[in-house]
């Protein structure tokens, strides 16, 4: 049997050693996977994907990165076990093309071999063809967050971390997402989406974990209701039925 992609187990994390963000996660995810966290602002959503590359400050537990302990790897060691987090617009150069971007020579810290090809990403999101030759300064937020995942993919990743993707997204973009981590589901990529809704991507993730005060609570498949995100309240217990008074008395006073 496969090894998991992900296999965290009792992950705490704090920011600056004093600030206890995540307290005992515990998550599996399978190479092939789609997985959803969902949770507020301050839920600990974003510091779980960043934790998962080290990006925090002080972690306990354990993270196993398609098969590897990472827990006490730096960043860069544990990019090498080929996990990535996106989109990071920042790693995009304004003044270059689309695919002057995508075809831009990578550090040897920053490619994991075995890379998308650009025929593959264009086949993948077939908008940044179109967009080939447009300098990045001229294209919008959304397609900059399209254009920094395909980046990502470029790099050899075979688990993607995605972050926030849905606040600016349009339904055009949305549509090309979802297209594209389908496909990318088929392929054997792992995926693990952090938002505060399900997006883009609802009907082809396979579980939806709930995440508050930086603990899991529920878990979901398929997409949730916005109504089963919080444990409904356990129904009121049945009324004892009113026993039948006699005929000659009067029935109660309810209004007492």
């Amino acid at each position: 049997m496969a090894h998991p992609a992900l296999e965290i187990k009792n992950l705490n994390a704090w920011y600056d050693d004093h600030t206890h963000v995540l307290k005992g996660i515990d998550l599996t995810v399978m190479p092939g996977q789609v997985i959803g966290l969902l949770g507020d602002n301050g839920s600990g959503r974003t510091t779980t994907l960043r934790s998962l590359l080290g990006l925090t400050g002080t972690r306990t537990g354990s993270v196993k990165v398609n098969g590897v302990e990472s827990i006490h790897m730096p960043p860069q060691k544990i990019a090498h076990l080929g996990i990535s987090y996106g989109p990071d617009e920042h790693t995009l150069a304004e003044d270059l093309s689309c695919e002057e971007n995508l075809l831009k020579p990578m550090q040897a810290t920053e490619t994991l071999g075995g890379g998308m090809s650009l025929a593959g990403i264009y086949e993948l999101m077939p908008l940044l063809r179109h967009f080939r030759h447009h300098p990045v300064a001229h294209l919008s937020t959304p397609e900059r967050q399209l254009l920094a995942v395909a980046k990502v993919l470029r790099q050899g990743t075979n688990i993607l971390l995605l972050d926030e993707i849905s606040d600016s997204i349009t339904p055009n973009i949305a549509h090309i997402l979802s297209h594209a981590i389908s496909t990318l589901k088929t392929q054997g990529y792992t995926i693990v989406m952090a938002d505060h809704q399900p997006g883009a991507a609802a009907q082809v993730t396979d579980y939806f974990h709930v995440i508050k005060n930086g603990q899991l609570l529920n878990s979901f498949s398929p997409a949730p209701s916005w109504d089963e995100l919080e444990t409904p309240p356990a129904p009121p217990p049945a009324a004892s039925p009113m026993p039948l008074q006699p005929s000659c008395s009067p029935a109660p006073d309810s209004s007492r």
